[in-house]
């Protein structure tokens, strides 16, 4: 199991590379949506609400970050890991979750400095519990929120994200709210 996640995440760590050079290769008359594509990193922090029928439900702290890369004014792409936990699920047991997913959004390009998106995203995820076993298996997400240009290169990002890790037994269904930032190259 170990070398299946660590070839799932090598692999899907290619993906932004293999577009940054794809841009590398731009014809002349491209050459003036260059300025908005690129790469980008990003952070994120905020609170997740646990939805699972095998447990209590509760809410804790979620983080994450990742690595994409901008291909015009309304498509991009970046590969995310996030960690959501400590979820008191009943008789002493906590419980965390970890995915690790490629995700595709649209934004809504305008002339004001905030940019509403939508996105949606595939991968894999694990849940840890303290008591039990661990389990993982395909993990999907939905977003949607604004991103706030603070600089040419840096946004602040404020949304709403649902993800899903669908394991053996019932899955755990998380929805946050988080905050973050994305400075672009």
């Amino acid at each position: 199991m170990k070398a299946f996640k660590f070839s799932l995440l090598a692999g899907l760590m290619l993906v932004p590379l293999a577009a940054a050079a794809r841009a590398a290769d731009l014809a002349p008359d491209e050459q003036a949506n260059a300025a908005v594509m690129g790469l980008y990193l990003r952070g994120d922090a905020g609170m997740s609400f646990l939805n699972w029928s095998g447990g209590n439900d509760d809410a804790g702290a979620v983080i994450g970050g990742g690595i994409g890369y901008r291909y015009n004014d309304n498509m991009r792409t970046d590969l995310t890991v996030d960690w959501a936990g400590k979820y008191d699920i009943g008789a002493g047991a906590n419980l965390s979750t970890t995915t690790v997913l490629g995700n595709l959004y649209y934004d809504w390009k305008n002339d004001s400095a905030f940019t509403p998106y939508v996105g949606a995203g595939v991968g894999y995820g694990w849940v840890n519990r303290d008591l039990g076993a661990d389990r993982s298996g395909l993990a999907a997400g939905l977003s949607a929120g604004v991103a706030v240009d603070l600089t040419s290169n840096i946004a602040v990002d404020v949304g709403y994200r649902f993800r899903d890790t669908m394991i053996k037994g019932s899955n755990p269904l998380e929805h946050e709210v988080t905050a973050g930032i994305r400075f672009s190259f």
